[in-house]
């Protein structure tokens, strides 16, 4: 039976989106074959998606110290309908940040400890001027989270 891997991340650049790209390649390596994986952006995506989600990988620009208003708008539409029907759900976190990250980084983690969500490896928090690195890091990101999944370790 195949499992369902949803991305949620917020690309308004170049270099956001390539990494989400990245991501989303990473997640469809070809030795993984038992996932499939969506891309909606966090604008589009709803509370429908993330129930039939069976993993997350949410991606977000680090904005003001805090995560991006469109990953906080999805947070506020999925919050309730989510809350007690997705405990336990596996997910992963990337930050685009142009100076620390850790304000973004706290502000999702505070949402999703409140979901019961379990973190399957630490965030990928991508910080200062861009750098190929972040490309390769990002797609390690995507192929962890679904072989992952598809072996049943999360």
């Amino acid at each position: 039976m195949s499992k369902y891997l949803l991305i949620v991340a917020h690309a308004p650049s170049p270099n956001t989106r390539l990494i989400t790209e990245a991501v989303l390649r990473g997640a469809n390596h070809p030795d993984i074959e038992g996932v499939r994986v969506r891309w909606i952006p966090p604008l589009d995506a709803t509370a429908e998606d993330v129930l039939k989600a069976d993993g997350l990988i949410l991606g977000t620009t680090e904005n003001f110290a805090y995560m991006s208003g469109a990953m906080k708008d999805f947070f506020d539409r999925i919050y309730y309908p989510c809350l007690e029907v997705k405990q336990g759900l596996p997910y992963g976190l990337f930050i685009r940040a142009g100076n620390d990250g850790q304000g973004a980084k706290n502000s999702v983690e505070k949402i999703v400890t409140g979901l019961r969500w379990n973190a399957v490896q630490e965030p990928l928090v991508m910080r200062g001027k861009f750098q190929d690195s972040f490309v390769a890091d990002s797609e390690e990101l995507g192929m962890t989270v679904a072989a992952g999944m598809e072996a049943g370790i999360f």
